[in-house]
């Protein structure tokens, strides 16, 4: 696969030690785009210290069962994460760098490095997810009719509207991994999201949880979903 000017398309593509960046709520997909403002110290230095080499982050989220994991300066990670490609990069001048990963592939963390850096590094390995380099995989068994219909419901259940004209036009990987990088769930949704094991379980994966939040908030549209 393609990621900005890099290709890869396999495990020796990528180092195996790569900056980890914690963040709750945060999923990144393969060949999604994440949008991130990093304002901290430690975090700065890592897009610098990024730029210079692979320009590879591994973007992961706090061990969501661990209710200290947020208070913790050091939380422990789930062990699933994605790897991204920094692929736009722009300083602000306030000292914040505004910048854009694309996603490559997801990895399980092997263990936690020792280094003299501000932030975490973590030895990966994308064994698990070698599928993720083949870009639209397993598109022909999702059911792209269920997912839209309940995308639709969720809009009209909270008066929201989209540009119905792009999402025609995107490939079914384009459309199962933007909906659940922008679904509004928690971080145990996404991290069931980001752990789904191939396209069409993240896309029914995504059905399911669309459809226990209208029902939690008694959208009379889940009716005609089921």
């Amino acid at each position: 696969m393609l990621a900005g000017n890099a290709r890869y398309d396999g495990p020796g593509d990528l180092p195996t030690e790569i900056p980890i960046f914690p963040l709750t709520g945060a999923l990144l997909l393969p060949r999604g785009r994440m949008p991130l403002n990093i304002f901290e110290p430690r975090y700065v230095q890592m897009i610098d210290d990024c730029l210079a080499a692979s320009r590879v982050i591994g973007m992961v989220q706090p061990d969501l069962t661990l209710d200290e994991a947020m208070a913790d300066p050091v939380p422990a990670l789930c062990q699933i994460g994605c790897a991204g490609r920094l692929v736009a990069y722009q300083e602000t001048g306030d000292g914040r760098y505004l910048v854009t990963l694309t996603g490559i592939v997801r990895f399980a963390i092997d263990r936690e490095v020792e280094t003299d850096k501000p932030y975490r590094v973590c030895r990966i390995s994308t064994e698990p997810f070698m599928s993720d380099y083949t870009p639209h995989l397993g598109e022909d068994a999702v059911d792209r009719g269920a997912l839209l219909d309940t995308f639709r419901a969720y809009l009209d259940a909270n008066n929201l509207d989209t540009d119905w004209d792009s999402l025609d036009k995107a490939s079914n990987e384009a459309l199962v991994n933007a909906l659940a990088m922008m679904s509004p769930y928690g971080p145990a949704e996404k991290q069931a999201l980001l752990e789904a094991p191939d396209l069409k379980s993240r896309a029914e994966t995504l059905i399911a949880i669309t459809e226990i939040d209208l029902a939690r908030n008694g959208d009379d549209n889940v009716s005609r979903l089921q």
